[in-house]
């Protein structure tokens, strides 16, 4: 809920900015100082915007944090922010780019919503660095990145924030608008 007021906030701190700072002197600028005023405001804006987005990162962060602490899981971090746990030790080939990867997975919400199943689906297959071979997409940032720490065999549990999984849009079907996301996966094998 936090999140959500947090927005509100900003949302109605842009709309007060567009109407007010235009509305505070009725004299006429030339055309330099409406350049000047344009650029400051543009400057405001893109401030609010950049402390806006590391608020959310920290409440995310601090989210995933608490999660990772009730479930006991010991957890590493890459420099993306991708929280990476490998709970089964495979042994053999390790991933790398250009190879097609196949994968059973599970893709959950924190809250323990399950989205997504290779129970259901069936495992996914995906050419590293270039997308996944059933569907054509893109493949989440987080999800390649943690399949290249890899090796067949190994099973692994993935904490994406929203920027490497499905961002502020979510996918337009199960994974709802700035979701972080869990994916419990096993690589099967690299071809």
């Amino acid at each position: 809920m936090k999140k959500n007021n947090f927005i509100l906030f900003v949302s109605c701190l842009f709309s007060f900015s567009v109407t007010f700072f235009p509305a505070i002197s009725c004299r006429r600028y030339n055309t330099q100082q409406q350049a000047q005023d344009a650029n400051e405001i543009d400057r405001l804006k893109k401030e609010v915007l950049l402390r806006v987005n590391q608020q959310l990162v920290e409440e995310d962060v601090n989210d995933i944090e608490a999660f990772a602490e009730r479930k006991g899981w010991q957890m590493k971090t890459t420099d993306s922010g991708l929280r990476y746990m490998i709970y089964e030790k495979g042994n053999g080939e390790k991933a790398s780019m250009g190879k097609k990867a196949t994968l059973e997975y599970t893709i959950s919400l924190l809250d323990s919503t399950v989205c997504y199943s290779s129970a259901l689906s069936g495992p996914r297959i995906i050419r590293l660095g270039h997308g996944d071979m059933e569907t054509g997409l893109n493949v989440e940032t987080g999800l390649e990145e943690g399949l290249l720490l890899m090796r067949v065999g190994d099973k692994a549990r993935l904490i994406l924030l929203p920027h490497l999984a499905h961002g502020l849009s979510g996918d337009g079907n199960c994974i709802p608008r700035r979701a972080t996301v869990l994916y419990d996966i096993e690589l099967v094998s690299l071809q």
